[in-house]
């Protein structure tokens, strides 16, 4: 996956472009990662602060957005329906809310525990 800038530009017209930034499409990610069933908390490096985008990185494939999320699920699910349902829900709503084609949701579990 390519990092790109932090802005997408969506579309241009005669009136003007509309831009979506990076952190918008990562806010609408780990939203919406946080409403899947089963996800007890996002993942990621150590270094990054506690935050509602930590554990997301998006890139672009020319005009197509590619997601990467890091996820922490809950202890005893199935991880590959967790993780199925993570991608489906953050693909839809991303391309819904900002009329983005997704080329790719790529869901890492990086960990297991039990709900606190």
């Amino acid at each position: 996956m390519v990092v790109q800038p932090a802005v997408h530009a969506v579309s241009t017209s005669q009136l003007g472009r509309i831009t979506i930034a990076n952190a918008a499409i990562e806010h609408i990610v780990g939203e919406t990662a946080r409403e899947c069933y089963g996800v007890v908390a996002m993942a990621g490096p150590k270094w990054l602060p506690e935050r509602a985008r930590k554990g997301i990185e998006i890139g672009r494939d020319g005009d197509e957005v590619t997601i990467d999320l890091h996820v922490v699920v809950e202890y005893g699910l199935n991880l590959a329906e967790v993780a199925s349902t993570i991608r489906n829900r953050v693909s839809y709503e991303v391309a819904r809310m900002t009329g983005l084609p997704i080329r790719a949701v790529e869901v890492h579990i990086d960990d297991v525990r039990r709900p606190k």
